[in-house]
């Protein structure tokens, strides 16, 4: 009897911690309150998420569409849901959080817990952008926007971004973007290992103009494109020939993952002017060029986008006077007509003389060639060594 009394007092017991442990009285919910929950059925108005032992929860259908209208979840999916209220018997959810009087709580759950909201950019204000996170107003500093300070900012203005409550104090909610904006890049970037090589040929859009440079959005990530890429020709500013917003065909010429850094190039996808120097600025021609650059021993003179030609300060002084520096002669823009004396392709180097210099050497070299020759048709015909002996002694003995 003992032994039967022990036994049922066991199973007694056992029972009664199988009871507990499957059921639970349903606790009230607070505002605020957090469920990962799967959605169980999806209505035209409404997606019913299973909420463990309290039932079902009722998120608005519009929650879970694009901007399309088109789903983004579906049965059997999780979703992260912050409970509102409860109405005639049914617990409303939302996945947006700041909305509805739970607020400020699901602000705050977020802070706590290094969860991102989703803001909607209001207005700019000194410092930053003020961001309304569902109906309460945040602030973002520029400085954590997770992008550069030159950026059009008016561009910001009323978009839709994913950001990090950095600080919750009393009425002050700062958010951040810098960590979100990273882990996108990173992610990107992975994406892009294994399709991305060196010397590829990859469209892309101009994101912002800089004094070095452009950057071009290649698929997600940036990439830089110096002003020294940007054409063969020499090119002052990279305003010259891009814009932002610009689409372009560009080279990668560098991958560098472990740098972060993407090194592209227009003038390496377009012809190279060099290839065809001999032909277009053949030795012996003439042609009109511009004053790119001075330097002490000489004048750089652009003849194409990509080439120039240097006349050596030897040739500037019209043969009259020797000069100290080009510039006493020669202004930067200037437009000068010159001849090609030479071209070496291999040093990718032009000779070239002025052309009033060249024609006024030439017209010197013919009236020279003219006297001479009218000299050489006027002297008496000399004869032999011999001969010219012969009659140098015939005149001395007559003397």
């Amino acid at each position: 009897m003992h032994t039967n009394d022990t036994h049922g007092t066991e199973h007694e017991e056992n029972f009664a911690e199988m009871f507990e442990k499957t059921y639970k009285e349903p606790s009230r919910m607070e505002p605020g309150a957090k469920v990962e929950a799967a959605i169980v059925k999806i209505t035209p108005e409404w997606a019913l998420i299973e909420v463990g032992g309290k039932g079902e929860g009722y998120v608005d259908i519009n929650e879970l569409k694009d901007a399309e209208g088109n789903l983004i979840a579906g049965e059997g999916d999780k979703v992260r849901a912050y409970f509102l209220r409860s109405e005639e018997g049914e617990m409303r959810f939302t996945t947006r959080i700041g909305s509805g009087p739970a607020a400020r709580a699901q602000i705050e759950d977020s802070f706590k817990n290094r969860l991102p909201v989703e803001g909607v950019i209001a207005r700019e204000v000194k410092g930053g952008f003020e961001v309304n996170v569902g109906a309460v107003r945040a602030f973002c500093p520029f400085s954590q926007m997770g992008t550069r300070r030159d950026e059009d900012k008016a561009e910001y203005m009323g978009k839709t971004l994913w950001f990090e409550v950095i600080e919750f104090t009393g009425r002050n909610i700062v958010l951040s973007r810098k960590s979100i904006v990273e882990a996108e890049r990173r992610e990107r970037a992975e994406a892009l290992k294994a399709t991305l090589h060196e010397g590829d040929r990859v469209k892309g859009t101009v994101t912002s103009l800089q004094k070095f440079g452009a950057f071009v959005d290649i698929g997600g990530i940036e990439g830089l494109l110096p002003i020294s890429e940007l054409a063969w020709g020499r090119t002052e500013k990279t305003s010259d020939l891009l814009s932002v917003g610009q689409p372009v065909e560009v080279l990668i010429k560098r991958l560098d993952w472990e740098g972060e850094r993407i090194s592209l190039s227009l003038k390496d996808i377009l012809p190279n002017p060099w290839d065809t120097a001999s032909s277009n600025w053949p030795a012996g021609s003439y042609h009109k060029g511009r004053v790119s650059r001075l330097a002490t021993f000489g004048a750089f003179i652009t003849l194409g986008d990509g080439v120039d030609g240097l006349i050596h300060i030897s040739r500037l002084g019209n043969g009259e006077r020797r000069i100290g520096h080009p510039e006493e002669v020669l202004k930067v823009g200037q437009e000068i007509e010159v001849k090609v004396e030479s071209v070496d392709m291999v040093a990718k180097k032009i000779s070239l003389v002025p052309a009033d210099i060249s024609r006024a050497e030439d017209e010197h070299t013919e009236t020279v060639a003219k006297y001479r020759g009218k000299a050489d048709a006027a002297a008496p015909a000399m004869g032999s060594m011999g001969e010219t002996l012969k009659r140098a002694l015939e005149q001395k003995g007559k003397i």
